[in-house]
C-alpha cells in the first residue's frame, strides 16, 4: 500500500506550480500556505504589501476553512451530513443550492460521469483513510443502488433525494468552489493580482505584474516532464489524476476517482486538466472527463463554452481541445 501526505500531493500534483520572471521584479509576492481540505493551499499576492495583504490572505484562508466546514462529510452538522441524513426534502442555504445545481448540470451533461451521490462507494474503499480496501462486487452493487443525477433534485433552495439512504459526496466540486471563494474574497479586499493553488486546483486573479501567469501542466507519470505551459489571466486550471490519492495492491493502482457505473476506479485516463472561468466548474468537469475516458471526455470539454482541456489517456496518448492545439 502507498499513500501520500498533503505536502507530497502538492509536489506531485498534475499542475506544476511555477512562475517565470523575464525581468527583475521590484516587488516580491506575499506567499502564504495553510493546510485546508486535506491539501496544502498556497496563496500568492502581488499588488499589495504589508498588513493589508496579510489580512486579506488570512481572510481568504478563513473563508476556505468555512467552506470546508460547510461541505465536508467528516464534519458533524455540515450541509453534506444533513443532506445525507435527511429522509425528506430539506431546505439548504443559497450557497449550497448553487453548488449542487452546478454539480447537477455537469452530472446531466456528462450522462452521470460526474456524480455527487457516491458517498457509500467512497466509504467502502476508504482510500483517504489509513486502511483502504478493495470492496467486493456485492458490496459495490449495494452501494450503487439508486445513485445518479436523477436521484437528486434541487428546486430553489429545497433539496430532495429519490432515496432516503442516499449519501452525498461533494469532493469533486467543493475544493474548486473554496478556491473561487478565496479569490472573490481577495477581490473584495481590493487585491488585483493573486493566485490560489489548492493542491492543483488553481485560480488566477488578474495578471502577474503586467504579464500572464505561466502555469505548467505536468506529465502524470514523469515529474520532470511539462506537457504544456499556459500563459493565463483571470482563469482557473484544475487537474484530476490517478496519482493524487491512491493505494496499490499486487501492482494495481486503486485511486479515488470512481466510475459511477461500476463503483471502481475509472481506468480511461491518467489525468485530465481543465481550463475554465471558475475553479468549481473546472473541478467538476475534470472529474467527469476523467471518468468518461479520453474520447468521450474530450467531446464533453469541446461542447462546453469557454472551456479548454488536456487529457492524458491510460496508454499515454495526449488529447487537446481545439483551443489548446
Amino acid at each position: 500500500m502507498f499513500r501520500r501526505s498533503a505536502l507530497v500531493l502538492l509536489i506531485v500534483a498534475a499542475l506544476l506550480w511555477f512562475v517565470r520572471y523575464r525581468t527583475a521584479q521590484p516587488q516580491p509576492p506575499l506567499v502564504r500556505t495553510a493546510l485546508i481540505m486535506g491539501t496544502l493551499v498556497e496563496i500568492r499576492v502581488y499588488d499589495q504589501s504589508g498588513g493589508e495583504a496579510e489580512a486579506a490572505v488570512n481572510a481568504a484562508f478563513a473563508e476556505m476553512r468555512r467552506v470546508e466546514q460547510l461541505f465536508s462529510s467528516a464534519v458533524p452538522g455540515s450541509e453534506v451530513v444533513r443532506l445525507s441524513a435527511a429522509t425528506g426534502p430539506l431546505e439548504v442555504d443559497a450557497e449550497t443550492a448553487r453548488v449542487l445545481k452546478t454539480g447537477l448540470r455537469i452530472a446531466h451533461r456528462s450522462a452521470g460521469a460526474f456524480d455527487m451521490t457516491l458517498g457509500k462507494v467512497k466509504a467502502l474503499w476508504g482510500i483517504e483513510t489509513d486502511h483502504p480496501r478493495i470492496p467486493s462486487s456485492v458490496e459495490l452493487s449495494a452501494a450503487l443502488v439508486g445513485v445518479g443525477p436523477d436521484s437528486l433534485q434541487v428546486v430553489g433552495q429545497q433539496v430532495s433525494k429519490a432515496r432516503p439512504d442516499l449519501v452525498l459526496e461533494l469532493g469533486g466540486i467543493a475544493k474548486g468552489y473554496a478556491v473561487d471563494r478565496a479569490i472573490e474574497l481577495l477581490q473584495g479586499k481590493s487585491i488585483r493580482s493573486a493566485a490560489v493553488n489548492a493542491g492543483g486546483d488553481i485560480r488566477l486573479l488578474g495578471n502577474r505584474q503586467g504579464e500572464p501567469w505561466r502555469i505548467g501542466i505536468q506529465h502524470p507519470r514523469r515529474e520532470d516532464d511539462v506537457l504544456l505551459t499556459l500563459p493565463l489571466v483571470n482563469r482557473a486550471v484544475v487537474t484530476s489524476g490517478d496519482y493524487e490519492r491512491f493505494f496499490e495492491r499486487a501492482g494495481v493502482r486503486y485511486h479515488h476517482i470512481f466510475d459511477p457505473a461500476t463503483g471502481r476506479p475509472a481506468r480511461g485516463c491518467q489525468s485530465v486538466t481543465v481550463i475554465a472561468a471558475d475553479a468549481m466548474t473546472a473541478d467538476a468537469l475534470a472529474t467527469a472527463a476523467f471518468v468518461l475516458g479520453p474520447v468521450k471526455g474530450l467531446a464533453l470539454l469541446q461542447g462546453e463554452k469557454d472551456v479548454e482541456g488536456l487529457l492524458v489517456a491510460a496508454d499515454g496518448r495526449i488529447l487537446k481541445t481545439a483551443g489548446l492545439k
